[in-house]
């Protein structure tokens, strides 16, 4: 704000400081802009002044006051790119007095066709643009002939600054409250992240790769040790970080999450390590940060990759010392905090790359959990099928579904690239679609891409028979089909998910027709697959 500007008009000092508090209030961007051009109405004379927002490549009219202003001007619309003399101001970021020659030479008048100005009238565009965005331009149009001047234009230049700053403020404390009413309270945020069966997922797997996954993180979640978890996009990262924190022995206190690739660059900082009161714009009381939100107990880290570069400094720091200042403030602060980071990006990439402190890499990774892409343990695709359904009936109220034999064969047969999420929602759309309680393959609309072909033996209908096609015997039919659905269990018979549920049988039923089929082992499992 230029100092001589200040020195003749001391009000502007004021007024900037009513459109700042204002912009940290909940009276929102309409009461804002109305009230800005009330202040502009004090230090300069106009007939029409008009604030338009910068929406989608169009100017749109929020705003109006003087005695030219009418539903048509408050309604008013213009194409940015027919009206060069707004570009331009856009464009400098300056403000600037036209006159009626400047609109002679094809840069037509606002208002042409909304009001009759006469001739010659005066008229100033003044840009709304803070930090690195233009929010629109206020005009100012006179009736009279003379010519805004020079010393008028800076002075209004000024406010244009002014309230381009509370827009951006006003913007600013929308985004904050959205988070707000995310985690507003401690024991709410606490509550959210903490719903569902996370470790039941893990322990009902029958892969060796999953079950040498859960004996792993059992033992790292005896301690402190961070923990950086990584795998392809929908595994499940955030459901093992909510076990880990589960079978610690902070489970009785918090366990706090934030996204890093979820909330603007510019408030990262906030949201983990807080702020106080005038920190910035929107900053209108102090706020606790993710570490002191999760203090005594678990701080994830989701999408860690995403960090920016320059906050990924700060975040080593509190990580070494356990120490941190909130924005705005020089008083340290001191966490107890555990930390789980997760990420699908290639972490050794972003480091080759410079995306990536190598240091907070070994800070994080002291033990690092992959996990596994569904289509490397598609034998976890009867629990997981279970315990999925079960999730959804608590939020749809269709209990009791399950999947057939040969809709197991059609999920086994597919690559799942994007994993749990992708085979959770396959179930909710199959069961949507399904009338009864059993979701078989022709339930299942999964993309042709990545699906491979499904046995014709499992409730596919046969291709026509030709002459001297050899037909295998009911006997051998069903112990492929058997020997199928053992093979998706890993040998398991009893239980739920096992195989005799899966067929429909008894378990004493399948042992004896298994035993009469010749089925004693599979694949060094026992043929109960329970010993």
């Amino acid at each position: 704000m230029p100092d001589e500007l200040m020195g003749r008009h001391p009000e502007v000092t004021q007024d900037a400081r009513e459109l700042v508090e204002l912009a940290t209030t909940e009276e929102g961007v309409g009461e804002l802009l109305r009230r800005g051009l009330d202040w502009v109405s004090r230090v300069v004379p106009f007939d029409l002044a008009t604030l338009f927002l910068l929406k989608e490549g169009r100017l749109e009219a929020v705003a109006a006051r003087g005695p030219l202003a009418n539903q048509a001007v408050r309604k008013h619309s213009l194409r940015l790119s027919d009206f060069p003399s707004l570009k331009q101001a856009l464009e400098t970021r300056r403000a600037r007095a036209f006159t009626e020659e400047d609109h002679s030479h094809g840069d037509g008048d606002p208002f042409d066709g909304v009001l009759d100005l006469p001739a010659g009238h005066a008229c100033m565009v003044v840009p709304l643009c803070a930090g690195a965005r233009c929010y629109g331009v206020l005009t100012l149009d006179r009736a009279q002939c003379e010519t805004y001047a020079q010393p008028v234009v800076d002075l209004v230049e000024v406010y244009g600054q002014m309230l381009a700053t509370a827009l951006q403020g006003a913007e600013q404390r929308a985004v904050m409250e959205r988070l707000h009413r995310q985690d507003h309270e401690h024991a709410k945020l606490l509550e959210s992240q903490l719903g569902g069966d996370s470790e039941g997922i893990l322990e009902t797997s029958l892969s060796p790769v999953m079950r040498d996954l859960a004996r792993r993180a059992r033992q790292v979640a005896e301690t402190d040790t961070p923990v950086l978890i990584t795998g392809e996009t929908g595994t499940g990262k955030e459901r093992l970080a909510r076990a880990i924190h589960r079978w610690s022995a902070r489970a009785d206190q918090p366990f706090v999450s934030l996204n890093c690739a979820a909330i603007p660059a510019g408030l990262l900082e906030s949201e983990l390590f807080g702020h106080v009161k005038g920190a910035f714009t929107g900053a209108n009381r102090d706020r606790a940060g993710r570490f002191q939100m999760a203090h005594g107990g678990t701080l994830l880290l989701d999408e860690i990759g995403e960090l920016p570069v320059e906050l990924q400094a700060k975040l080593l720091r509190a990580l070494q010392e356990k120490a941190f200042e909130p924005v705005g403030s020089d008083k340290t602060v001191r966490a107890d905090v555990r930390i789980l980071a997760a990420t699908h990006v290639d972490l050794h990439q972003a480091i080759a790359q410079k995306r990536f402190r190598e240091d907070l890499f070994y800070r994080l990774s002291v033990f690092p959990l992959r996990l596994p892409p569904l289509r490397e343990r598609r034998e976890d695709l009867p629990q997981l099928t279970v315990f999925l359904l079960e999730e959804q009936a608590k939020r749809t109220g269709r209990r009791g579904m399950r999947v057939s034999a040969s809709g197991l064969a059609r999920l086994a047969a597919y690559d799942w690239p994007g994993n749990l999420r992708e085979l959770a929602n396959a179930l909710e759309r199959a069961t949507i679609l399904t009338r009864g309680q059993e979701l078989t393959a022709q339930s299942f609309d999964l993309p042709g891409g990545h699906a491979l072909a499904v046995s014709a033996t499992v409730e596919e209908p046969p291709e026509p028979m030709k002459a001297g096609v050899k037909v295998p015997t009911l006997a051998a039919v069903q112990r492929e089909h058997i020997l199928r659905v053992l093979t998706l269990t890993r040998g398991r018979v009893y239980g739920e998910g096992g195989a005799a549920a899966l067929l429909g049988l008894k378990p004493s039923t399948l042992q004896s027709r298994m035993k009469k089929l010749g089925i004693a082992r599979l694949e060094g499992f026992t043929a109960a697959g329970d010993a």
